[in-house]
């Protein structure tokens, strides 16, 4: 038998990279412009299409601004907080712990 080997591109190891937005910002990018179109459509129906279009350039401007501000943080940030936990240790009661017979 005769089997078709296929070789199996993995990547570099490197996050994908469009238009500047690397890995998952690139997902909230095309959430803030999906939102800021939705927005309009439902602005613009119900009161000015200009206030829709203003509402479409706010949402997505600010939001494609947050979202490069986010990016800078790194794509694997994560929140750290810098204080210091401390758990209570109760040895005692595991004296008072009760056994039962089966």
């Amino acid at each position: 038998m005769n089997q078709l080997f296929f070789p199996i591109y993995k990547g570099l190891q490197k996050p994908l990279v469009f238009k500047g937005f690397r890995g998952r910002y690139i997902y909230w990018a095309i959430g803030f412009i999906v939102a800021g179109i939705v927005l309009t459509a439902l602005i613009g129906t119900i009161f000015n299409i200009l206030f829709g279009v203003l509402v479409f350039a706010v949402v997505t401007g600010g939001g494609i601004f947050y979202t490069s501000q986010r990016q800078k943080n790194g794509l694997y940030d994560k929140t750290r907080n810098n204080a210091i936990y401390v758990f209570k240790v109760n040895l005692r009661g595991i004296r008072n712990v009760k056994k039962e017979n089966i």
